[in-house]
């Protein structure tokens, strides 16, 4: 390929609304281009690098049996409603209707058409266990696109569905696309950790993700000194030790004024925060108030707390509402609230654990000390609600754990019979009894894939692009004076012999200056940069020069394949997975 021919030129500036370095750097290297809010072409260079991601793909996909399909992105409503997920899902769902008034949905993943299908052309156990997948566009109307390829609301996933008779064939089948994906990330030179996960809007009975650390990354991972416990704060726990045992201490109430906080009335008392009881107020989307009781040194994990009231979303709830339940903002606590029907109250586990507790007194500017749950108030749930940070112990073993940000890159669900009982997706066993079909869900977006690799490989010049992914191999450029045709000639004919050897080369044919040009060619990022000179050729020369190297070195011309070849191979080989 010749520059003078590549569709998409580099760009000296980066957008004024980039914020990631992936989004900068793909931008400024004529890599992709903004349509519109979340919604980018991918040129020539972008388009090579995902083709070189996806291969890898399936390759990996293929492997472990995966059957190659294509579905489609619109859907009928019927279908998500059979789920109950087209009510469930908020607006990033985009719903709308054709010129027959017929309810249709966009793609935002293929669940409800994947188990659709299994109704129809399974029926037997014979035709089980199933892989399929595909590499298709979905749309998620997301409310604030950002990072170019990180966030985006128009974008490529590989998803792939597993089919299985019972739950253990589908957790060998979610096993086998575990060991897929860990092939697939160390094959495009991405680092990444397996984090134990949320199942969100897709259900089921377990989920992981694959996440890549970047400092940009919105999603926070705890990961243990020993590397044996890693998940997203999401779900992450942490060691609890019981505090000393206390006998429970007579209720009796105390002066307060001016401490709305959590601080503000350990340090009236002169007490840890650990020994009072915080209360925080949200409103589900079934309409109950959901009154939330923690340590006062802890954090409510809101992932957690929706996961235990069933609800679908949590919205902080409004002074009034907090009032209408007999709680006082700031001074607010469940004892003596009456008991209602859409009031659900739920306790953190330290709180059951910790005794003789300071808590709101539901009257400005007065609490109560030695609070018990148990004799004083009792709680419509005790569970884990609390958000794991950096430093807290590890479950494992008591290690402090390492808070990390990351992007998330893949997951993997396994989702049981979540879609399938609702769709009717059956099949008969051996004894011809009808059983549900158990599913498995993975994905893997190769846009944020391709991102994300920038985010880990780049320098103040440029993308520093893993070798199996990077557009082409060698960027190769010719320097001299327009009226030198000896030596573009000469650089050329390299060009022709590396192409009939099958390789990659990029030859910047241009007669601009030799600063224009390795300016460009360390933006692009190749693995390898030859270029040929006055100089060189004159010496039967040519320079080369690793993307990742501070010095070049001068190879024979007649040797020039040969030596390139060889180092492709030798930079290919760290991702070679057995």
């Amino acid at each position: 390929m010749r520059i003078s021919h590549l569709f998409g030129r580099t760009l000296r500036d980066a957008p004024a609304d980039a914020e990631l370095p992936s989004h900068r750097l793909l931008v400024r290297g004529g890599f992709i281009r903004p349509l519109g809010s979340g919604i980018f072409s991918l040129l020539p260079l972008g388009w090579r690098v995902t083709q070189k991601v996806e291969r890898i793909i399936r390759e990996e996909m293929n492997a472990i049996g995966g059957q190659e399909m294509l579905m489609p992105v619109v859907h009928p409503a019927e279908i998500w409603r059979e789920t109950g997920r087209y009510d469930q899902i908020d607006a990033s769902l985009t719903r709308f209707t054709d010129r027959a008034d017929r309810d249709l949905v966009l793609a935002m993943t293929h669940e409800e058409v994947v188990t659709d299908l299994a109704r129809s052309e399974i029926s037997s156990y014979r035709q089980l266990p199933q892989i399929i997948y595909h590499l298709q566009t979905k749309w998620r109307d997301e409310p604030r696109a950002r990072g170019g390829l990180i966030r985006v609301r128009e974008f490529t996933m590989k998803d792939s569905y597993s089919l299985d008779r019972d739950e253990a064939g589908m957790l060998a089948a979610y096993e086998r696309h575990r060991i897929a994906y860990d092939r697939i990330y160390r094959r495009t030179g991405l680092k990444f950790y397996m984090v134990g996960a949320d199942t969100g809007m897709m259900g089921g009975k377990l989920s992981e993700e694959f996440m890549a650390p970047s400092p940009y990354g919105e999603d926070i991972i705890l990961i243990s000194p020993s590397g044996d416990y890693a998940a997203n704060r999401e779900v992450a726990t942490f060691r609890r030790d019981a505090p000393p045992a206390e006998d429970a201490l007579p209720m009796e109430d105390v002066a307060t004024p001016a401490t709305p906080t959590i601080q503000a009335l350990a340090d009236l008392l002169g007490v840890p925060t650990s020994r009072t009881a915080k209360a925080v107020f949200f409103t589900g989307d079934s309409g109950r108030f959901i009154f939330a009781v923690i340590r006062g040194d802890l954090e409510v994990n809101e992932t957690k707390l929706r996961k235990v009231t069933g609800e679908g979303n949590l919205t902080p709830a409004t002074t009034e509402a907090i009032r209408a339940t007999g709680a006082e903002p700031g001074y607010a606590s469940p004892v003596g609230l009456a008991a209602r029907d859409d009031l659900v109250v739920v306790a953190d586990l330290s709180i059951r654990d910790t005794p003789n507790l300071v808590a709101g007194a539901n009257r400005t500017g007065f609490h109560l000390r030695n609070v018990n749950h148990g004799r004083d108030w009792t709680a419509t749930i005790v569970d884990d609600i609390a958000s794991a940070e950096d430093g807290f112990p590890s479950p494992t073993d008591g290690a402090p754990l390492r808070a990390e940000r990351a992007i998330e890159v893949g997951n993997i669900f396994a989702l049981g019979d979540r879609y399938t009982s609702m769709l009717g997706a059956t099949y008969l066993d051996e004894q011809g009894e009808s059983r549900p079909i158990q599913m498995g869900s993975y994905g893997i977006g190769s846009g944020r894939l391709v991102a994300s690799i920038v985010e880990q490989n780049y320098d103040d010049r440029g993308i520093v692009w893993p070798a199996p992914v990077a557009p082409f191999s060698v960027y190769l450029t010719w320097i001299g004076k327009d009226t030198d045709t000896a030596t573009f000639d000469a650089a050329a004919a390299i060009h022709d012999d590396l192409l009939a050897a099958g390789v990659d080369v990029l030859f910047d044919d241009r007669t601009e200056r030799p600063g224009v040009k390795f300016a460009d060619a360390e933006l692009i990022g190749c693995p390898l940069r030859l270029s040929v000179s006055t100089r060189t050729l004159a010496e039967g020369q040519a320079e080369l020069r690793a993307r990742t190297a501070t010095e070049s070195e001068l190879i024979p011309l007649g040797d020039v394949v040969t030596i390139i070849q060889q180092r492709i191979a030798d930079l290919m080989a760290p991702f070679v997975v057995s």
